[in-house]
Parts: C-alpha cells; sequence; structure tokens
C-alpha cells in the first residue's frame, strides 16, 4: 500500500512523483530480490505525513505487512534511553559530569585491559579518569558489545550474554557481571559503540526507583501518546507483531524470531536500555516529533529546548568524527563527516559524508534494518521499517537518504 497526499506533499516542497518512487525503488532493489520481506517508510514535514507506504509479508506465513505492525526497535531504543536521562539531568537529580560510580557503585575501580583473558585473570590499569555520565550517553565508556570483535572483552562479553537479546538477569546481576570486565580504553577518550546506553538504563533505575519498563510508560509512553511501544508484546497485540530475519552469506535469509511466538512475549528480567524496545512506525514518528518540536509535541514538554540541541550537537574527543576516533564497526568512510551527540549522530558535514543532508541532522538505527533521521533546519523526519539483520551488512539507510531528500523541490535554508 502506498499513500501520498498529493496537494499536501506539493505545498510543503516536495515532488510528488519522486515521492511516490521512493516505495518502488527500495521494492525493486530490497524486497523483490529477497533481502528484505517487508519495507515500510514514513516521510514527514511540518509535522504533516506526505509519504506513508508499506509492502510485503509481515510474517513466514504470508500475512501481509500492515500500517500498524510491530518492530523490535533494537538501538532506536537508544534515543529514548536517552532522553529519558536528559529529564532526570534536567530535574538536578543527576549531572553529565558525575561519575557513574556514584550511583553505580559497582563499577569503582573498573580498570582498562592490559593483558589476560581466557584461562587466565584479566591485568588492568587505572582509568586516567572516572567514567562519567555522558560517556554513556556518547558512547565513550571504554564498554565494549560481544559482537565488536574485541578480542577477549568481547569473548567475556559474549560468555557472560551481556548482548543478548532479553537477557535473563536482573539489573544488578547485569552490573555485576558487566563490571567483571576490563575497559577497552580510558573513560573519554575514544568513541566505542557498547552495552554503554543498557547501563545508562539501569542509572535511570536506580535514579527514579522504578523499573525503566515503568519510568518510560509513565514519564514518555503515556504523555506522548505513544500506546504501541514497549519491552513485552502484549498478548492483545500479538498478532500485529512481525516476524525477524538474519542474513548469512552462503544460506541467505533465516527466520531469527517468529512474530506469533516471539521471545518478546516473555515476561522481561531485565529492561534492556539499549536495545529492548517493541513499537510502529506511528508511534516512533510521535518521539521523532516532538525531538523536532525541541522537547514538546501537542502541548507536552518533555525537554527544553536548550537540552534538545545540546543533545543533538557533536560530542566526540577533540571534535572529531566517527571515523576519526572509534575503535568499531563505525569508522567506515561512509561515516566521514559524522559525529556523535548524546544518543543520536549527527551530521556535521554533508559534503565529507558524500550524502544529501543539512549540518546539524541527527539520527540513529537499529540491528534489525529500522532508521530514522530528523532534520531540524528542512523539518523533515524519515523513518524506515524492516526487520533484517544486521543491519551494517546493507546501504538502506543511505538509499532511503539519497530518495527522501532528491523527492525536495523547496528547501528552508
Amino acid at each position: 500500500m502506498t499513500g501520498i497526499d498529493i496537494p499536501l506533499a506539493e505545498s510543503l516542497g516536495f515532488d510528488s512523483v519522486r515521492l511516490a518512487q521512493i516505495m518502488p525503488v527500495l521494492r525493486e532493489r530490497y524486497v523483490d530480490p529477497g533481502i528484505f520481506p517487508h519495507a515500510q517508510i514514513l516521510v514527514s514535514r511540518k509535522g504533516q505525513v506526505v509519504l506513508s507506504a508499506t509492502t510485503g509479508v509481515a510474517r513466514e506465513d504470508g500475512t501481509p505487512l500492515a500500517d500498524d505492525s510491530l518492530f523490535r526497535m533494537a538501538s532506536m531504543t537508544k534515543p529514548i534511553t536517552s532522553v529519558a536521562f536528559m529529564m532526570l539531568v534536567e530535574e538536578g537529580r543527576v549531572g553529565l559530569d558525575d561519575p557513574v560510580h556514584t550511583v553505580i557503585p559497582e563499577l569503582q575501580g573498573i580498570g582498562v585491559f592490559a593483558g589476560g583473558g581466557g584461562d587466565t585473570p584479566f591485568v588492568t590499569r587505572p582509568t586516567d579518569a572516572p567514567m562519567r555520565m555522558i560517556d554513556l550517553l556518547r558512547h565513550t565508556s571504554g564498554l565494549t558489545y560481544g559482537f565488536q570483535d574485541q578480542g577477549e572483552l568481547s569473548k567475556a562479553s559474549r560468555a557472560l550474554g551481556l548482548d543478548n537479546y532479553r537477557p535473563q538477569m536482573t539489573s544488578d546481576a547485569f552490573v555485576a557481571a558487566l563490571a567483571s570486565v576490563p575497559l577497552l580504553f580510558s573513560p573519554g577518550t575514544e568513541w566505542h559503540y557498547s552495552l554503554s546506553t543498557d547501563l545508562l538504563g539501569v542509572v535511570i533505575e536506580r535514579l527514579s526507583g522504578t523499573t525503566l519498563e515503568a519510568f518510560f510508560a509513565d514519564r514518555l509512553f503515556g504523555p506522548l501518546a505513544m500506546a504501541d511501544s514497549f519491552f513485552q508484546l502484549p498478548e492483545d497485540r500479538a498478532d500485529r507483531m512481525t516476524d525477524a530475519w538474519g542474513m548469512e552469506p552462503e544460506r541467505g535469509r533465516l527466520l531469527f524470531d517468529r512474530g506469533e511466538k516471539s521471545r518478546w512475549r516473555m515476561p522481561d528480567r531485565f529492561y534492556s536500555g539499549g536495545s529492548g524496545l517493541l513499537s510502529c512506525t506511528a508511534d516512533y514518528h510521535r518521539f521523532c516529533r516532538m525531538m523536532l518540536g525541541r522537547g514538546a509535541l501537542d502541548g507536552v514538554r518533555l525537554l527544553s529546548p536548550e537540552t534538545v540541541a545540546l543533545m543533538t550537537r557533536n560530542h566526540l574527543p577533540g571534535g572529531g568524527d566517527l571515523t576519526q576516533v572509534p575503535r568499531s564497526k563505525f569508522s567506515e568512510p561512509t561515516n566521514a563527516g559524522i559525529g556523535f551527540g548524546l544518543g543520536f549522530a549527527v551530521t556535521m558535514d554533508p559534503a565529507q559524508a558524500g550524502l544529501p543532508g543539512t549540518p546539524g541532522e541527527f539520527y540513529w538505527d537499529g540491528l534489525f534494518s529500522t532508521s530514522f533521521f530528523i532534520d531540524p533546519a528542512e523539518e523533515l523526519i524519515c523513518l524506515f521499517m524492516t526487520q533484517v539483520m544486521p543491519s551494517f551488512d546493507f546501504s538502506v539507510r543511505r538509499d532511503v537518504k539519497t530518495l527522501v531528500y532528491s523527492a525536495l523541490t523547496e528547501t528552508y535554508l
């Protein structure tokens, strides 16, 4: 299904013919060849939806993808967790420069990897400075992910199940396991995509005295009218849950999580602030509209405009970009001109990035190839949904961005 409001699109500076070609191009490039089982895209400007298009099957049994299908957000959970934390900053309950161990004392004294691992104890050296809250937001904490292939540290992370989907451990057990693995580098010196936002979720729980699930429901999802966003799939919405697939080089697309029997139907023991949420396109669009609205939506304010501005500026060490400071899968040349803020990647120089856009545009994506971007200068939002991992095997985010900007006929610059 494709829906374009032609008069609205034209009045908001789009070429409706080009806009209408976005989904056919994505279908030809990704869905018809069998790379993605489905695709959904939403484009809005000034808060008004100009394109909403859906194609493909939601489940292996042939169930069509619907406008209200539910998706695993994976790392698109991270921006929401970051906003939740900044709400506590605004309340004076925590500061960006506060050492993490003031809230998570189990991490006091954690050292930097200097050797060992496997059958021998880790050898560490002291950090040059304590891990601070800002390090969790901008991924300069020194933590890692098991999939990042950082030698003995990643092996230890995988063995402990730290970055498993829906790990069956409590928040306290998660912290204890995390504290047993040394840091990759001294906090604040480098950028490395990691479990930082999961730890940030535990910080929120300890500061608020409630679970991350309850905090999100009461402080974000309720006020923003995001009724289809949650950590655990409600039984009355299980029929809307998509299947999820993984791609293997020799075997192609394989079923990873069946919608009707999804592991997200089971109760959580740990609420992953880095990857745990389910949502739908309409709900996540409301979150994006709040960010585009500089912290407010429909009369509800979650953050001040200055806080949103702070979050969407580059905070990488030395003002560098994601080709200069990381030790991770994100250091490829396509991230030239891209910085990282407090929960979002930030476009600093579109020319270096080799993509259309404007400085100050911010975005992120998820492992199942979901993505979004928000361009404040153009008052533009785009959301793309599918359910195939790993996202870094595909160029779909760059393709979507190019197609959307190519449909613009008027800019606000």
